[in-house]
């Protein structure tokens, strides 16, 4: 009896990572959907003034994990723990996408804990954030990690899926790192952008940084157009390339960027003319999220296949 138990619990484990071995795919595709609602509820957050509506942490309320309902209790609590309940759900996810790639892809091991350990990370900076009563210095930080982890979360679900990259001669290797810092001086720009506006992410402040909201929101539409133009250079140069695959995701890949590109432009602009309301506002950082995945994706595709170029 005592040497049946651990037995069975061996097998129970070796079964175990050969289901999350199994579904290793699948894992990979729910950690980029979990990344990037992690954004949106926590622009939610931002957008309803609830950044304090959990007062502490990791309790919401001093002695209660979850938000105590009051007579002149309002939907902040909620809000706020709806964004720490989905960082649960991401947790569950990375910890079993860690497991499955450590098992499956070894190669990729250490790619497979880099979204858990991005979580634990995020979830430290997100409560100094708290007690910290919405620092303007963390709060940004705790945005662009998230997107990095976006962006890190489709590179790993193409890399493990081996999909197939371009195998043009035609070297734009310079462009596309250009394009990897532009966009995360974007980034940047927009979340200095958000932080000198009125969305501050509580209800008693206006006003984070002594940034002038105007002058802040011209410099990130500029960093923007730059960035369209190493966009539109890139698109000139693979314009006529193709991958092997039965579907041609090369191309699928900068023609989806563009449009998404030009798609978060428009809306950006849309939200500064019209007085940033929270509904476009909310719809330009999910749009930020996926403008951070659809650059994964084309970094990723348009980088030359190396053995293929070789052997022709």
């Amino acid at each position: 009896m005592t040497t049946a138990a651990p037995a069975t619990t061996v097998r129970r484990l070796a079964r175990f990572r050969n289901f999350l071995g199994r579904h290793t795919r699948g894992l990979t595709i729910a950690n980029i959907f979990a990344q990037g609602g992690i954004i949106v509820t926590g622009g939610a957050v931002r957008l309803t003034g609830s950044g304090l509506g959990c007062s502490t942490w990791p309790q919401c309320e001093p002695g209660h994990f979850t938000p105590e309902a009051f007579d002149a209790s309002n939907i902040h609590p909620y809000v706020e723990f709806g964004n720490r309940t989905l960082t649960g759900v991401l947790t569950v996810v990375t910890v079993a996408l860690a497991i499955a790639m450590w098992n499956s892809r070894r190669e990729l091991r250490w790619w497979g804990l880099l979204p858990l350990l991005g979580v634990v990370g995020q979830a430290i900076l997100g409560g100094i954030t708290v007690l910290t009563e919405l620092n303007p210095v963390l709060v940004a930080p705790h945005l662009l990690l998230s997107m990095g982890l976006v962006w890190q979360a489709v590179w790993l679900a193409l890399k493990f899926r081996d999909a197939p990259r371009r195998d043009s001669k035609v070297c734009i290797k310079t462009m596309l790192r250009t394009s990897v810092v532009l966009l995360g001086g974007l980034l940047v720009m927009g979340t200095l952008t958000t932080g000198a506006g009125p969305h501050s992410g509580d209800a008693a402040a206006t006003q984070r940084l002594g940034l002038d909201p105007t002058k802040i929101a011209q410099a990130h539409a500029g960093v923007v157009w730059v960035f369209i133009a190493v966009l539109a250079y890139l698109i000139w140069k693979v314009r006529n390339d193709r991958s092997e695959g039965h579907r041609d995701e090369v191309r699928k890949a900068w023609m989806v960027l563009a449009a998404v590109t030009l798609a978060q432009a428009a809306i950006g602009y849309v939200q500064f003319f019209t007085g940033l309301p929270e509904v476009i506002v909310g719809m330009h950082l999910a749009g930020a999220a996926t403008l951070t995945a659809a650059h994964s994706a084309a970094y990723y595709l348009l980088k030359r296949d190396r053995r293929k170029v070789m052997a022709r």
